[in-house]
This record gives structure tokens, C-alpha cells and sequence, in this order.
């Protein structure tokens, strides 16, 4: 097992990341940072803490009515629903509630959504929640998808993001780069650690890691 140590929010003190050095290589780039967001993800108060923190960012003007949560952070996200709801931020649906749903995802990796999950994203106003973006490719695949089945992004949360923005959406988010300063990230086949001779620590994605003997 990898060796992790804690980051602590500065504005969120109940709300931690843990990370370890490596090389780590994921769909869309090489990290030499992981960020193990499994417990935030599944422990109830480590999610609550997490949604509390996110739903900070979302004025009462803002109109959500669904979530689609990606990187299996449904726990948060429905934490994140009940939140936005207490503090006032509108819902456009028939029983004025947020629906929080994940999508699914075919061979090429694209997101889509079957018949029945289709009307909570069709003329919706979607906030999309996810654990961590380092190149921002998999959420703008996120908005195009979104927009494909008629929804309209209004928000992007994610626990750790590089970026700040993405087509024009600023990204919220708990933790960035100032958190973990020397975090870096390369396009596969320019990779710094590669090119060093640096081994391959772990195989990453949203769901894990499968570390390599």
C-alpha cells in the first residue's frame, strides 16, 4: 500500500486531502502526485464536510437542478443536493428538488445517458461534480455530452482541480495547485519522469490506483 500524508483546506479546516509522491500514470496525463479521495468519497462525515465546503461557492441565484457526478462521488453529491437546497439556491424541476444521478460511459469513453436518466439532464440547469481534474479534457467531454442531450452546465465543482476554467466555466474548487505546489502533470508522451528513467508508481483513474510490483 502507498504511504499517504494529509493537506489540510485552509479555508475548510475539517476538510483534508491525501496524497502521495510518484509517478502515476492516468487516462488523459502523467502525475507525480496521487490524491486518494477514497474515504471523502464513501465516509459519511468526511463527504458531508466535503459537500458543506462546495456548497459554499453557489449563491441563491444560482439554478441547479440536477447533479451529475462523475469519479463516484454520488455520496457527496447528494450531500452537496441537500445543501444547495438549505441554502436557498433555486430548482426549476416539477417537485423543486435536485435530481443526482451519474452517467455512464461506452468503449471510447464517452458519457452518455440512457432513456431514463435523459429527462434529468434535458433543458436542466447541470452542475457537474467531480473528485479531481488535472487537464480538463474529461469535464469538457462532461459539457459537450451534457449539451448533446439538451442540459445547460451552470456550475463545475471538483475537490482538486489544476485548472481554473473551463469553455468559459470557472471551476470550483476546494483544493488547486497552491495546495500542492510542486504538482505536476505531463501529456503521456512528453513525460519529464519518463524521460528520467522514472518508474511507473501505480496505474490512476477516478475509481483507484493498481500500483505496479
Amino acid at each position: 500500500m502507498l504511504q499517504y500524508s494529509k493537506i489540510y483546506s485552509k479555508a475548510h479546516p475539517d476538510v483534508f486531502l491525501k496524497v502521495v509522491p510518484g509517478h502515476f500514470v492516468t487516462p488523459n496525463a502523467h502525475i507525480n502526485y496521487y490524491i486518494d479521495m477514497t474515504t471523502m468519497k464513501s465516509r459519511l462525515s468526511e463527504a458531508q464536510n466535503c459537500a458543506g465546503a462546495l456548497a459554499q461557492a453557489y449563491a441563491g441565484s444560482t439554478v441547479v437542478d440536477t447533479i451529475v457526478c462523475m469519479d463516484g462521488t454520488q455520496v457527496i453529491g447528494a450531500f452537496l443536493a441537500q445543501d444547495l437546497t438549505r441554502a436557498g439556491v433555486l430548482s426549476m424541476n416539477q417537485h423543486k428538488t435536485i435530481y443526482v444521478c451519474s452517467p455512464e460511459y461506452d468503449l471510447s469513453g464517452q458519457m452518455i445517458f440512457r432513456e431514463n436518466i435523459t429527462m434529468m439532464v434535458k433543458n436542466k440547469n447541470v452542475l457537474i461534480l467531480l473528485a479531481s481534474t488535472t487537464t480538463g479534457t474529461s469535464v469538457a467531454k462532461a459539457i459537450e455530452s451534457i449539451q448533446y442531450y439538451g442540459g445547460k452546465v451552470t456550475g463545475i465543482s471538483a475537490i482538486f482541480s489544476v485548472i481554473s476554467k473551463i469553455y468559459g466555466i470557472p471551476v470550483h474548487a476546494l483544493f488547486t495547485k497552491a495546495d500542492i505546489p510542486d504538482y505536476e502533470n505531463w501529456k503521456s508522451d512528453h513525460c519529464e519522469l519518463c524521460e528520467k528513467g522514472v518508474p511507473v508508481t501505480a496505474i490512476a483513474n477516478g475509481f483507484g490506483y493498481s500500483q505496479l510490483k
